[in-house]
C-alpha cells in the first residue's frame, strides 16, 4: 500500500525486525557499562546552538553546514543536537556534577541530526552510544574508554575491526606544529580543495580529514603531530599505549587522525570495520581537556567516545531475528477467554507466551504458531480439554489444564 507521506530524506523507520538487532546492541552495551561503573545520563534533543559553536568549534563542517538550526517561539536560536559530549559536559557544569566524587563516569545513547548527504551508513537522525569520563587527566582513562568500546564491538561480532591511534597534543605544543602545518599547506595550496585553502589559517588540521584526492596526495607528505609531541604529551601516549599492549588490544599509529571536531587534545581514535568502505568508522573518540573550560567551567580534564548504532548494525551485516515465543495458545471457538487467561498465567511465570487475535480456525492457528516458531503449543478443544504439542518433534499429549503453567514453565 503506497502512500504519498514519506519519511523525510536522510530519515528511516525502525521495524520489528530491525528493533530486535538494535535492542541486542543495547542490551549489551548496558550491561558492559554497568559492569564498568558508569552511570546513564540523558540530555536534551535541542540545545542552545552557542554551546556547539563554542564547544564543537566554528570551524568545523558540523557547525558550518551540517546542523540543524532554528529560532523556537522565543526568538532564541536551538539546534537539534549534532553529537553528545558538549551537551554532556554542558550537564555536568550546569547539574554540579563537579561537586561529585571525581571522575564522573557516563554513558548515553539516543538520537542525533546532522544535514549531511545521506548515504550507506550516514543518515541525517542518527543514533550513538557514548561513553564519558570526566575529572580524570590518567592515561588509565584513555585505556579504559577504548577497551571498553573494544569489548563491545567485539562482543558484538562485529568483523575486520583495526584500531587507529593517535595523538594530538596540548593545544600549546600544538601551536608551533600548526604554523609548520600552514607553511606546509600555502606552499602545496593549488593542489588543494577549495574547503581546505579556506580554513588554512582556522584549522589547518582539518585538512587530513579531506576526501579530496589532490588533497589526501599533499596530506601523505605532509608533518604530523605525533612526531612533534612535547614530553609531557609523549609520555602520557606511551603510557596509553603500554596499557593497551598490556590489555592485549592490537593498534595502528596514525599521524593523519585528528576526529572531526576541534575540542579534541592529546590521545584520539578510531575503530573502524573494513567490509564498510569509505564510511567505515563504526566509532571513536578521544580526549578533550579543554572543553569544559570554553564552557566557562574550571579547568577539568576528560575524555570519551560515540558510536554509531546504524554503523554497527550495517557492519554486522545481518537481520537478528526475533527469539521465538515459547508458547502458543490455540483454541477451539468457545474457548478463546479461557486461552487468553491462560496466556496471562504464563507471561507472569516469565514465559513468551501468545495467542489468535484474527479469528483463525484450529488448523490457521497452527499454521500461525509454525510460523512464530514456537516450542510448544498449547490446544484447547471445544471442551476446554488441553493438548501440549511439542511443535519440533510433533509429539503430543493430554494435559491437565492446571499444570500447564507450572510444566513449562520448569523446562
Amino acid at each position: 500500500m503506497a502512500s504519498r507521506f514519506q519519511a523525510p530524506k536522510g530519515t528511516f523507520d525502525i521495524l520489528p525486525a530491525g528493533a530486535h538487532a538494535r535492542e541486542r546492541v543495547e542490551q549489551l552495551a548496558r550491561e558492559l557499562f554497568d559492569r564498568a561503573g558508569y552511570a546513564r545520563i540523558e540530555t536534551p534533543i535541542f540545545e542552545d546552538t552557542e554551546l556547539f559553536a563554542r564547544g564543537v568549534g566554528e570551524s568545523t563542517d558540523i557547525v558550518r553546514k551540517e546542523m540543524f538550526t532554528f529560532e523556537d517561539l522565543g526568538g532564541r536560536s536551538v539546534t537539534l543536537r549534532p553529537e553528545g559530549t558538549a551537551p554532556i559536559a554542558r550537564a555536568y557544569l550546569e547539574q554540579g556534577m563537579h561537586k561529585l566524587p571525581q571522575p564522573v563516569k557516563l554513558w548515553y545513547l539516543g538520537p542525533y541530526f546532522r544535514h549531511e548527504r545521506p548515504q550507506a551508513g550516514r543518515f541525517r537522525q542518527f543514533n550513538q552510544i557514548g561513553a564519558e569520563v570526566i575529572g580524570a587527566e590518567s592515561p588509565l582513562v584513555d585505556a579504559e574508554l577504548i577497551m571498553l568500546l573494544d569489548e563491545l564491538l567485539r562482543s558484538l561480532e562485529v568483523p575486520a575491526l583495526r584500531l587507529r591511534l593517535g595523538s594530538l597534543g596540548s593545544p600549546e605544543a600544538r601551536a608551533s606544529y600548526r604554523e609548520e602545518l600552514r607553511a606546509y599547506l600555502r606552499e602545496h595550496q593549488d593542489q588543494l580543495a577549495k574547503d581546505v585553502r579556506e580554513r588554512i589559517d582556522q584549522n589547518p588540521l582539518r585538512a587530513f580529514d579531506s576526501k579530496d584526492e589532490g588533497t589526501r596526495a599533499v596530506m601523505a607528505e605532509a608533518p604530523t603531530m605525533l612526531e612533534q609531541l612535547d614530553a609531557n604529551d609523549a609520555e602520557h601516549f606511551a603510557a596509553v599505549r603500554r596499557l593497551l599492549d598490556r590489555a592485549g588490544i592490537a593498534y595502528e599509529l596514525d599521524g593523519t587522525l585528528v576526529r572531526g571536531l576541534d575540542y579534541y587534545t592529546r590521545t584520539v581514535f578510531a575503530f573502524e570495520c573494513e567490509q564498510l568502505g569509505a564510511q567505515s568508522e563504526v566509532g571513536g573518540g578521544g580526549r578533550y581537556d579543554r572543553l569544559i573550560e570554553e564552557l566557562e567551567g574550571p579547568p577539568t580534564p576528560a575524555a570519551g567516545w560515540a558510536a554509531g548504532v546504524e554503523r554497527i548494525l550495517l557492519a554486522l551485516g545481518e537481520e537478528h531475528q526475533r527469539r521465538p515465543h515459547d508458547v502458543f495458545v490455540a483454541a477451539a471457538d468457545g474457548q478463546r477467554e479461557q486461552a487468553l487467561a491462560l496466556v496471562a498465567e504464563l507471561r507472569h511465570a516469565g514465559l513468551r507466551a501468545e495467542l489468535d487475535l484474527a479469528d483463525r480456525g484450529l488448523k490457521g492457528q497452527m499454521r500461525q504458531a509454525d510460523r512464530l516458531g514456537v516450542a510448544h503449543a498449547v490446544i484447547l478443544d471445544t471442551e476446554g480439554v488441553a493438548q501440549l504439542r511439542d511443535m519440533r518433534s510433533g509429539d503430543q499429549r493430554e494435559i491437565d489444564l492446571a499444570r500447564v503453567v507450572e510444566e513449562l514453565a520448569g523446562r
